[in-house]
């Protein structure tokens, strides 16, 4: 008889989904509370663990992402708290983290505005990793504001961060604000929106929508973020953007066309032009 670990791993495997060992792990680690590392093989589980795997690997073999069914992802060197209300973190997005605390000095203080926060991974680990670092994290979202939140406290640093509800598309968003910040970080919706009904049914049926989606060509937030980022930055202030596949020059100029100067476009571990950084 197979043991529940392997049978869980070829029940992840025939839905094709990809890391079934390492899913698996992360499954059975959840429902014993310990971590995947401890998970190798031979898995005992009682009548009541049983069938909570059972529910929570059907909800996995239907494409839900794992991080919303356990509530938690991995990133940078942290785990973050997840749900439907937020984009679920993305190795991808750690090329904007890496670049930004190459700017940020560990001892100097700075102020950082993160738009558009979703759990507030990106803000939550620069202030992590900078202690002198404070910031201001945005979303129009009051239920992604709250997972933010949470996150922040987790990893101690809510008393350095300051969570604002708001949309950047409001004429009166700057003033708003009221402040002028050292480095804006975002990574805005860039979906064209013909093109979420392609997405992988991990993204389409279970990230918002409002995470999602950038209008018609994918750059409309890019275009508004460039009308305020002027505005927002302080001088000689940094900008750093996370890009889908094939925008990065398309952004760059948008950005370059309000008086930002390009420094440079980063690549990922896939070699896609992933994070663009302007100054001003």
């Amino acid at each position: 008889m197979q043991d529940i670990f392997t049978d869980t791993i070829q029940q992840l495997s025939t839905a094709n989904i990809i890391s079934p060992r390492l899913e698996a792990r992360i499954l059975l680690a959840h429902i014993l509370g310990c971590t995947p590392s401890e998970i190798v093989s031979n898995v005992e589980l009682n009548s009541e663990q049983y069938t909570q795997l059972q529910v929570l690997l059907q909800r996995r073999l239907n494409h839900e992402p794992l991080d919303k069914i356990t509530g938690r992802r991995e990133f940078y060197k942290y785990t973050f708290y997840t749900s439907n209300d937020v984009l679920s973190p993305r190795p991808d997005t750690e090329i904007l983290v890496e670049e930004a605390l190459k700017i940020i000095h560990i001892n100097k203080n700075v102020y950082i505005l993160d738009l558009g926060t979703g759990s507030g991974c990106i803000i939550a680990t620069l202030l992590a990793e900078r202690p002198y670092a404070q910031g201001v994290a945005v979303d129009i979202s009051a239920n992604a504001l709250q997972v933010a939140q949470k996150n922040a406290i987790a990893l101690e640093i809510d008393e350095r961060l300051q969570l604002i509800q708001a949309d950047w598309f409001s004429a009166d968003f700057a003033t708003q604000l009221n402040a002028k910040f050292d480095i804006l970080v975002t990574n805005p919706p860039y979906i064209p929106s013909a093109e979420i009904n392609t997405l992988a049914p991990e993204v389409k049926d279970h990230d918002p929508l409002l995470a999602l989606d950038g209008g018609a060509d994918g750059f409309a937030s890019y275009r508004r973020i460039a009308e305020i980022a002027p505005i927002l930055l302080k001088k000689s202030g940094y900008i750093l953007l996370e890009a889908g596949y094939n925008q990065a020059e398309d952004i760059a100029r948008i950005f370059t066309a309000q008086g930002l100067q390009l420094k440079s476009i980063v690549r990922d571990l896939a070699g896609i032009k992933r994070c663009v950084i302007l100054q001003k």
